[in-house]
Order: C-alpha cells, then sequence, then structure tokens
C-alpha cells in the first residue's frame, strides 16, 4: 500500500501532524502506523487523566527555560507555533481549555476523552487511515520515498514522519540510517528514601528546596512525602534536570532539603529566637511556627536532639543551631529511583544535531521527519512535553505541505 505520507507512532504529536497535513491538503493519502490496539494512549492517562494540553507561558523565550533538554533547539520552531497557538488551535476544533493557579491548562471538561475524540475526528474528517498493531520492523530509502517492514504488510510513502517517542527498535533504525543517539535514560522520577523522619507521613505536603548534595543541582517546588520516599513537582523538576547526572550516580546520593526556602540561615535563627520569647512556656514539638505541617515539624523537632518535654524557654543556643540545620539544612539518603510506569518521560533519542529545526526534517535524509519525544527533547511537568509535541508535529506538518 502506498501513501503520500505516514507518521509511525499513533500519539499526539503523529496524529496532530497528521490533521495538520490533512487541514493543509484534505487530498492527501496519509496513514498513522499504531504498533498497539489504541492510538493516543499517553493523551489517556496524561496528567492523572486530564490531560495536561499545555501552559499559560506565551513568551518563547521564557518557555524554552522548561526543556532541560532542547532549550536552544525550540526557541525558533516556538516563534512559529507556541502556547497561544495551541489554545487557538484546539478551540477552532470545539475544545475550550481552562488555565489553573499553576499556569498548567486542561480542557474544560478535564477529561482526556475530549483531546482523544477532537483527534480521532478530526483525523476521520481529513480520511487519514489508522492502521492498528502493526509494527515496523525495517525503514529503506527507495527511488520514490520511502519502504517499510512491517509485522503485516509492505508499505511506502513519499513523506515519512516518526513520532515514535521513546522506542529504542525504532532509535536504532535510525542509527542504522546514519543518525547519532544520545543514551535515553529516565528524567521525571521520584525518589526513594528510607528514613525515621519521613517515615508514615505519606500525603504530607510543603514548598522546599531539594539540592544534590556535591553538585549545582537545586530545584524549589512544592514537595510531597510518600510511602516510597519524596516526590511533588519540586523533586519531579529535579529529576529532570538531574536525568543524565543521577542516572551515572545511579540513583544513590545524598539529598539535601531546606524546608523552609523562604528564610535564609541567619533570617530562620533571629525568627525562632523572636518565637522563643513569645511562646517560652509552650513545648517545642508541639508548637510549630509558620504553615508548617504539624506532623513533619514533629519528626524534624526530634531529629534535632530535641525531646518531647522540652519548652522553648528550655532551649539553648546549640539546639536552636541543630534545629536550624534540620528546617534547612537536612540531608536525606536516596537510593534509588520511582517512575511512573505509563507517563514516564525519557531524557535521550535522536541528536538534535542531526534535525533541521525549521522543518523537522533530517539532515540527512530527504523527506525523513521526527516530531515530538523521538527526539532528545524533554521537559518537567505541567503541560510542556505536550506543547513540544504539538510545535514539532505542526512544524513538520507545514513543511511537508509545502511540497506538494
Amino acid at each position: 500500500m502506498h501513501y503520500d505520507v505516514i507518521i509511525v507512532g499513533g500519539g499526539a504529536a503523529g496524529f496532530f501532524t497528521a490533521i495538520n497535513l490533512g487541514e493543509r491538503h484534505p487530498n492527501l493519502k496519509i496513514a498513522i502506523v499504531e504498533r498497539g490496539k489504541e492510538v493516543l494512549a499517553k493523551v489517556r492517562i496524561s496528567g492523572g487523566g486530564r490531560c495536561n494540553v499545555t501552559h499559560a507561558c506565551f513568551d518563547p523565550k521564557e518557555l524554552v527555560h522548561y526543556y532541560p533538554r532542547g532549550q536552544k533547539e525550540l526557541l525558533g520552531p516556538f516563534h512559529q507555533f507556541c502556547c497561544g497557538d495551541t489554545i487557538e488551535w484546539f478551540s477552532k476544533y470545539g475544545v475550550e481549555l481552562k488555565i489553573e493557579e499553576d499556569g498548567r491548562m486542561f480542557p474544560i471538561t478535564d477529561s482526556s476523552q475530549t483531546i482523544i475524540d477532537c483527534f480521532t475526528r478530526a483525523a476521520a474528517q481529513y480520511k487519514v487511515d489508522v492502521l492498528l498493531g502493526i509494527s515496523v520492523q525495517g525503514v529503506y530509502q527507495s527511488e520514490n520515498g520511502w519502504k517499510l517492514d512491517t509485522s503485516k504488510e509492505g508499505l511506502s510513502c513519499s513523506h515519512l514522519v516518526f513520532t515514535t517517542g521513546s522506542n529504542p527498535k525504532v532509535w536504532q533504525m535510525m542509527a542504522d540510517l546514519g543518525h547519532r543517539l544520545v543514551e535515553p535514560v529516565p528524567s521525571l522520577f521520584t525518589f526513594n528514601i528510607k528514613d525515621k523522619r519521613i517515615a508514615d507521613l505519606m500525603g504530607v505536603a510543603t514548598p522546599a528546596t531539594a539540592k544534590v548534595k556535591g553538585s549545582k543541582l537545586e530545584a524549589t517546588g512544592p514537595l510531597l512525602i510518600t510511602h516510597w520516599g519524596m516526590s511533588g513537582p519540586g523533586i519531579l523538576r529535579l529529576s529532570a534536570w538531574g536525568a543524565r547526572v543521577l542516572a551515572m550516580k545511579n540513583y544513590q546520593f545524598q539529598l539535601v532539603v531546606n524546608w523552609l526556602p523562604q528564610y535564609e540561615g541567619a533570617d530562620l535563627l533571629e525568627h525562632l529566637r523572636d518565637f522563643k520569647l513569645e511562646h517560652a512556656k509552650k513545648t517545642v514539638v508541639k508548637r510549630g511556627l509558620f504553615d508548617f505541617p504539624t506532623r513533619l515539624w514533629e519528626r524534624l523537632v526530634l531529629a534535632a536532639g530535641i525531646n518531647e518535654t522540652l519548652t522553648w524557654a528550655d532551649l539553648n543556643n546549640k539546639q536552636m543551631q541543630a534545629l536550624v540545620s534540620e528546617l534547612q539544612e537536612g540531608q536525606y539518603q536516596v537510593n534509588g529511583k520511582s517512575t511512573f510506569k505509563d507517563e514516564f518521560v525519557t531524557a535521550g533519542g535522536i541528536d538534535l544535531r542531526d534535525v533541521n529545526f525549521k522543518t523537522m526534517e533530517s539532515k540527512s535524509h530527504n523527506n525523513l521527519y521526527f516530531a515530538g519525544e523521538i527526539l532528545d527533547i524533554d521537559a518537567i511537568t505541567g503541560g510542556f512535553n505536550f506543547q513540544n509535541a504539538w510545535t514539532t508535529g505542526f512544524l513538520a506538518a507545514q513543511a511537508i505541505a509545502s511540497k506538494f
């Protein structure tokens, strides 16, 4: 079977590429080839089933700073298709988005099915063939374009797009075609920590700054204590920026946590002294300061060597210093990571030097394109990985459309 365009990968980037192509050239013969039994599986479970479509960040220069890998390369593409364009695009197809307090954007229905229905309707409108359960086994360039060996039938096309995300077999096929690969490592993950200070505190959350001891890696944001250790936006951000460094450490390192990042060390000590005068007769373990989680406060006070009976008036300078240290320089041993089985993001993929970011075309092979996470691009949480899919898919579609 021959097509004008074949898109390998039935995910977010694949559908967005196909729909934008169909919109520009309704008569093109387009196919999406998906190895699984269903399409848009990652869209379905993203954002807790709500689908975090994009982020309310409308300045390309600001937006690129959410990408540990791809920051430089995405600046030009974001000037072509940015978050505001995404909002407008979905609105055109009948999907209204809403902005939450943290800037994340979701469909107003709070359901990823809304996005799936939008994509499948639009693909059907432009007569895109969606071929399920077909695994690509080999890719070959021919005089008339590209040939694909698959698990079911041979396919050919004049233009070929890969949007297969973190698929090692496809990466190897691209390497066989001469593309350089950046070795993949997990990006967004949580830290496994067994420590009596946080044991049985699952669900406790508070703003904090976490840094990897002996490195420049540091991130600030909500930190969530889980039954396996630490998670939350701050930890996920740290894991994204530190993906390669932490992999080299085999995920064994000391994490330094500042539970009160709003205070410098000296400022906190001064504040504690004032608090001591005001609440002299109260026991330290039961009368915490700030809007600090009570159970966590109790654990950190005890970890500082302050027993349950001591009042604020009882504290000496050494104990005050110990409490400041526990609150702002607590060290936690990380032994491994946990990833979200279906939602995890990978750092690595096709080397960005091998791609023309004006067109998303391979620099070494004509009419071969890439979009989405197959490239060595990844972002922190908040809708940024999907924005990469929309932008690169849009550019690939625009470039291919210009050739017909």
